[in-house]
């Protein structure tokens, strides 16, 4: 039931010998009122409610900030992943086509991991990086050793040797600290603009006491029972009333400000050296220096790895063949920079920071 609250007003403009005397109304003064006690209810009803939808319309603003930003780098984010790994997968495929395509899930492995410390976290990056070079190594040092029989032993002894034997040069410990960092701050970010707009929406819903009911009763509806136009109250009654009512909320100031501190710490860092679109972008390009790296000194990292694990057997003359390793000698294509991968965001990380920067402060 909606109050008219003008009726009531022009009533006890036109009426006033008729207004209602010795009501038990529990907050408006019962002297010279023109609401009954069931009139007054509702208005404090009335009143709850019209609060609730303004403190709800408010927040739906950012609300909205919030829940679209985490859309838009959310998408952005696994996007590139996404194309990081396909123009891998295209340079290797058209490099080495056969020899790539017998060892892919090495990379798609590598990948997977990405994405999965993206979306759950509970990874740790630089474990997980270690494992893909020792891998990768593996696989390598049979390829350019195709005379020798490597048993799984020796190929888990030859890994062990990779500090030692850096076989793809200062590449894995480069990208290792880059991608460790990178993935973090955007990981962060994320799931950092993910908890604001579940804040925001915990807090919009609010659900008045019985103390901030009758404070706005006497507010808004109590001085037109007496027969007082409806005027709004001035604006130091009215922000005590709207403290009291938010007084949960206010407690929440200053983590919120801390909150949105470290937000916007964060956002400066993925426009820095904590960028994760400069790091995934050319990550192909690094990863083909690094197989490059162990191309050319594959005889030396060989005779170490063999001082270190013993020498292997040979196959018979029949298997061993021509050098697998043939089939590296084809040389990357240099990365230029205006070939960037397009996400479905349709924008580059730092013009997404720099955008919602501006929401953040």
């Amino acid at each position: 039931m909606h109050v008219n609250v003008v009726a009531i007003t022009e009533s006890c403009l036109r009426e006033w010998s008729h207004n209602i005397l010795g009501n038990q109304q529990k907050v408006c003064s019962q002297l010279n009122t023109c609401c009954t006690s069931e009139m007054e209810e509702q208005l404090s009803l009335q009143g709850q409610q019209e609060f609730s939808k303004i403190v709800l319309e408010t927040s739906n603003a950012l609300l909205s900030t919030f829940a679209s930003r985490y859309k838009k780098f959310d998408e952005f984010f696994k996007e590139l992943i996404e194309n990081a790994e396909k123009s891998l997968n295209d340079m290797f495929v058209r490099t080495y086509g056969q020899l790539y395509l017998q060892n892919s899930e090495v990379f798609q492995d590598l990948f997977k991991e990405l994405k999965k410390y993206y979306v759950i976290g509970n990874l740790n990056l630089e474990d997980m990086l270690s494992d893909f070079w020792a891998r990768l190594l593996e696989r390598m040092f049979q390829l350019v050793n195709p005379q020798y029989h490597f048993t799984e032993e020796y190929l888990e002894c030859v890994s062990k040797y990779t500090e030692q034997l850096k076989p793809f040069g200062d590449v894995p410990r480069k990208l290792k600290l880059q991608v460790t960092r990178a993935f973090i701050a955007a990981r962060t970010f994320a799931q950092g603009l993910s908890v604001a707009r579940d804040i925001v929406n915990k807090v919009a819903t609010v659900n008045p006491t019985t103390e901030c009911t009758n404070a706005l009763l006497k507010m808004t509806y109590c001085p037109q029972c007496l027969g007082l136009l409806p005027l709004k109250p001035c604006k130091n009654y009215c922000l005590n009333v709207m403290k009291g009512c938010l007084a949960n909320q206010a407690d929440l100031d200053t983590e919120w400000n801390n909150f949105i501190d470290a937000m916007l710490m964060v956002a400066e860092r993925l426009e820095g050296p904590f960028n994760i679109e400069s790091v995934m972008d050319p990550i192909d390009v690094k990863i083909s220096e690094a197989i490059m790296n162990m191309q050319e000194n594959s005889m030396q990292i060989s005779q170490k790895a063999f001082q270190g694990c013993g020498k292997p057997k040979t196959w018979s003359a029949s298997r061993s063949g021509r050098s697998v390793a043939d089939g590296f000698n084809a040389r990357f294509r240099p990365y230029r920079p205006e070939e960037r991968p397009t996400t479905a965001a349709g924008t580059s990380l730092d013009r997404l920071v720099s955008f919602n920067a501006l929401y953040l402060l």
